[in-house]
């Protein structure tokens, strides 16, 4: 499996993830990439706060059973 680590980064044409859009373009595949990231955590963090704000205001049951 290492190889193939090796062998894309020796040719980084060869690797589906540096095209956008059906071009070759590293640097525009890594910001794209970095996008997502930043997207993926504020998703995150807003539904973190949603859950929070939910429990919350959760209305409370006297006496289970």
């Amino acid at each position: 499996m290492g190889q193939r680590i090796d062998y894309l980064e020796e040719s980084p044409e060869d690797n589906a993830a540096n095209y956008v859009n059906g071009r070759f373009d590293p640097k525009a595949a890594e910001e794209r990439r970095a996008a997502q990231l930043r997207q993926f955590e504020i998703q995150a963090k807003l539904g973190a706060e949603a859950r929070t704000m939910a429990q919350r205001h959760r209305p409370q049951t006297k006496g289970h059973r």
